[in-house]
């Protein structure tokens, strides 16, 4: 029983760490992949492509290693949320995309999409 126990603590510490580093290595957390790319083909496509490079020039290039998927799921949050004009961008990206009606959850699909979808190495 006490081996059963200590199990399981270390297993439960150990998907605590697994969360946590996921969060940071680039997956969002609570986000849904499927979700998300509906919410990307209806908000964002236009801006950032279907491929993820941009369509217009300034937009991020999602594809690029280093590039903005480098970021923190919090940043990228922030971004989407609160609207960010990328450096050398002619015009900045409105909050939310210019659809005021997405929730923090579509947010948070949307990175875990581009994530997976774009940012493989």
């Amino acid at each position: 029983m006490k081996y059963l126990k200590t199990g399981l603590a270390v297993a439960v510490g150990l998907s605590g760490l697994i969360l946590a580093s996921g969060s940071q290595s680039g997956e969002a957390s609570g986000g849904d992949a499927a979700r998300g790319q509906g919410v990307y083909g209806s908000t964002c496509v236009a801006c950032h492509g279907a491929k993820g490079k941009g369509t217009i020039p300034g937009v991020p290039d999602f594809t690029k290693k280093k590039g903005v998927l480098a970021k923190s799921d919090q940043e990228l949050f922030e971004n989407i949320k609160n609207g960010f004009q990328s450096p050398g961008s002619f015009m900045a990206m409105p909050p939310l995309g210019g659809n005021p009606d997405l929730s923090d959850q579509d947010v948070r699909d949307v990175i875990t999409y581009i994530r997976q979808k774009f940012g493989k190495d």
